[in-house]
């Protein structure tokens, strides 16, 4: 990973735990995944989100993305060329006893 996508995922991390507080969060840089996408050309960064949050407690999947795009805001503009996004609320992870 390069220390501008280090920076972005820095950024990104702050935003998501800043606006939904979440249980868990993990960032993964994919942008080595899409050289040569057309999109790569802009410097910009693929990134993965898989993020936990009670905040997603009761929303459909579309309000969950929502929520993220918001927190992210202009980043998506600036840094991230592209999100992939897995959202869940708390009470979908599965407990093993």
């Amino acid at each position: 990973m390069s220390g501008v996508n280090a920076g972005r995922m820095a950024l990104i991390d702050s935003a998501l735990r800043s606006a939904l507080e979440p249980v868990s969060l993990t960032i993964e840089d994919e942008s080595h995944l899409h050289a040569g996408h057309a999109g790569a050309k802009t410097g910009m960064g693929h990134f993965h989100v898989v993020v936990v949050a009670e905040a997603f407690e009761g929303l459909r999947m579309l309000q969950r993305h929502r929520l993220i795009y918001d927190a992210v805001g202009n980043l998506m503009n600036t840094d991230i060329h592209a999100l992939r996004i897995d959202a869940k609320a708390s009470s979908e992870l599965q407990i093993s006893t």
